[in-house]
């Protein structure tokens, strides 16, 4: 039964019983309509409670039902609202732990609300490119004040039931009841069993002394700050509309601004996002009830930027970790590193002092492997180098106790061949942390060819305790996301020497919606770090064409921002990025020597040669079993590479662009003398999905 029901002393008890946030499906709204209208009949019943099971009141619609008929099948939300609000008995929500979305809403249609302290309370509609769509933008300005209710709802972001409690004048809540919260609910709803008129919030007044004025502020505010995403405009007019329509104009106001913002590209990018980040953690053949090893300890081989970050991950989710060094001077670098990053948190007021001195008792370092003996995961953070990887995992195959985990954190190199370094390679795992490690939410854990079940059912596992979002990988040269950043690099190349500058490249894909162009990527990153994986990936592929002209940066000492100089110049303590003339002229010579008249090339030309190189070297990825489905090559590049929200990843992009338009134009850049045209070949994948009127969805 999805919605419990049970009378205590002349109070009918609701619970919502559809684990695991009591999401209000269809089969909970029937249930639940069915419980008020059995309520209401009898006679011994005087009142009536609404509660949650387990760890929640209610996280409002059910994900399972999105896009789908039942959705809106009645009994709809608003339907089960307005049968509370008619109810002859007075309703009491009880409210605890969680009360999100249509569980809110379905709250602020109750009579009277009373809430557990702790509890999370929110609007998080505009998180996936919609508003409140049952009344939320209504009601909740009604008994929080127009302010404080625009702020939770623009955001998003939950809210603590006993600081909302503490607003001036706020009607949310009736009582906070410390204890038993059913208990205290059910001898509240006697209190007001005979109460009449029964109060409704739906006759409450939501006003603002300064309207005109605070709203146009909210518009310019939001504006600027979301321009990008049109849910947060429309949630200001809704609001708006509640200061000056009649409570059921309101009503439908929001739902029709509800229903055009289902239907935007940028909502059905938000809700995919949703969909793949949940799906990233599903591996197919890895059942969900799959045992996992105990994570007690951490190691990390490697005190330098990666290894600092890395080991902070797991600091701040209060695993104790030892970082192994050569040098002691190594190893107080690191370890300096670490406390000042600390520090700065501190300073900004993002962490107390206290929690600062219990992660970094949490720390202890070594200069001996054999220190490392009682971790249960160790973490190879070390140069990106096959000799020294080597080293390292033979050194730790011999210290490391049976059922530790070996992990590398490899970006590009063969993880089936780092583990035959060792006796163990069941043990062996990718898990490759982006820069810089400790802020940054990718993880993509590669799967090696005998990588026990166990072993990637624990990082997956180890992975939300950290707070990462991870997405499985098979082995190949550089992955998911680095084998697909190869060939954006490669276009970014190739477009320079066709008469593109780098501000140009970086100015078109950032107006796409990038955070960084290719070449200010370049220089965050390092680009004698790219010059390392060309130096050996070109002698493995002789035939492959790319671009000199990074090569010949790097040969000018150019190496990014660390150096203060690469693709641009670097002021000190600054990450401006200035046009440098010597880069430009290095340019030009290479081409004059190519022998390329320039030529002038539009922004949507860069762009799509940026984004389709992605979008076809993925659909080989696909193909190969290498991702196990195109959403988590959103997630990918979305969490790792700044890939715009909005627009989903670059296989969404690609499904709203048209999978079969993607495919004409890919065969305009194939017929470019300049490029690759092997490469643009359409992936067999993407033809035949073109063939069958298919998308990577």
């Amino acid at each position: 039964m999805t919605t419990r029901y049970e009378v205590r002393d002349g109070v009918a008890i609701l619970t919502l019983d559809n684990p695991p946030v009591n999401g209000l499906s269809f089969a909970v709204r029937t249930a639940f309509a069915e419980g008020l209208d059995r309520a209401n009949a009898d006679p011994a019943v005087k009142a009536i409670v609404v509660t949650g099971a387990g760890k929640a009141f209610s996280g409002g619609a059910d994900i399972k039902e999105f896009g789908s008929p039942k959705a809106l099948a009645e009994p709809n939300l608003g339907s089960v609202i307005r049968a509370v609000e008619l109810s002859a008995k007075p309703v009491v929500a009880a409210i605890h732990s969680v009360a999100m979305g249509g569980g809110l809403e379905l709250a602020l249609g109750c009579h009277y609300r009373v809430t557990a302290p702790g509890a999370n309370i929110a609007l998080p509609e505009v998180k996936l490119g919609l508003l409140p769509g049952a009344g939320g933008t209504q009601r909740l300005p009604r008994v929080v004040g127009v302010e404080a209710a625009l702020n939770m709802i623009v955001s998003g972001e939950p809210v603590k039931s006993e600081f909302i409690a503490g607003f001036p004048g706020q009607k949310l809540f009736d009582r906070v009841i410390e204890g038993d919260l059913l208990a205290g609910a059910v001898a509240f709803a006697r209190e007001k069993a005979d109460a009449r008129p029964l109060p409704l919030v739906r006759d409450l007044k939501a006003g603002h002394p300064e309207a005109d004025a605070y709203f146009q502020f909210a518009r310019n505010t939001v504006k600027a700050m979301a321009k990008n995403f049109p849910a947060p405009l429309k949630c200001v007019e809704a609001v708006e509309n509640a200061t000056r329509m009649k409570f059921d104009e309101g009503l439908a106001a929001e739902r029709a601004l509800f229903t055009g913002l289902m239907f935007t590209p940028e909502s059905v990018s938000l809700r995919h996002l949703f969909f793949a980040e949940r799906a990233a953690s599903k591996i197919p053949d890895v059942p969900e009830d799959t045992p996992v090893r105990d994570i007690r300890r951490v190691g990390i081989v490697g005190a330098g930027t990666m290894g600092g970050g890395i080991a902070m991950n797991f600091l701040n989710a209060g695993v104790p970790v030892v970082v192994l060094e050569m040098k002691q001077e190594a190893l107080d670098h690191g370890f300096g590193v670490i406390r000042k990053n600390y520090d700065a948190q501190v300073a900004k007021k993002k962490l107390k002092q206290q929690k600062l001195d219990e992660r970094m008792a949490l720390l202890s370092g070594t200069l001996d492997y054999a220190a490392l003996k009682d971790c249960d995961l160790i973490i190879e953070a070390v140069f990106e180098d096959i000799d020294v990887k080597h080293k390292v995992f033979t050194q730790l195959d011999a210290v490391a106790k049976p059922g530790a985990i070996l992990a590398s954190n490899t970006s590009t190199l063969d993880v089936n061949r780092i583990a035959s370094f060792t006796k163990r390679p069941a043990d062996v795992v990718g898990t490759h942390f982006f820069s810089p490690a400790n802020v940054m939410k990718l993880l993509e854990v590669v799967r090696g060819e005998q990588t026990a079940k166990d072993v990637l059912a624990t990082i997956m596992a180890v992975a939300k305790k950290i707070k990462k979002v991870a997405v499985i990988s098979g082995v190949c040269d550089g992955f998911i996301g680095n084998r697909m950043i190869e060939q954006y690099g490669r276009q970014g190349g190739f477009l320079l020497e066709e008469g593109c500058t780098p501000q140009q490249v970086d100015r078109a894909i950032e107006k796409f919606g990038f955070a960084m162009g290719p070449f200010r990527m370049g220089d965050l990153a390092g680009n004698d770090i790219g010059w390392a994986i060309r130096k050996r990936r070109y002698v493995e592929k002789p035939n492959l064409r790319y671009s000199k002209t990074a090569d010949l940066l790097c040969e000018m000492g150019r190496f990014g921002q660390k150096v203060g100089k690469g693709w641009y110049d670097y002021a000190p303590g600054k990450r401006d990025a200035i046009p440098n003339a010597e880069v430009e002229a290095m340019i030009v010579k290479h081409r004059e020597a190519l022998g390329i008249t320039p030529r002038k090339i539009s922004d949507d030309e860069i762009v799509h040669r940026l984004v389709f190189s992605l979008v076809n070297e993925a659909a080989h990825i696909l193909e190969e079993g290498i991702a196990n489905k195109a959403s988590d090559i959103d997630i990918v590049y979305i969490y790792g590479y700044g890939f715009p929200v909005w627009r989903g990843g670059p296989m969404n992009y690609a499904n709203q662009y048209g999978l079969f338009n993607v495919v004409q134009m890919m065969k305009r850049f194939q017929a470019n003398p300049l490029d690759d045209a092997a490469f643009w070949e359409p992936a067999p994948l993407l033809r035949r999905l073109v063939a069958e009127g298919k998308s990577f969805s």
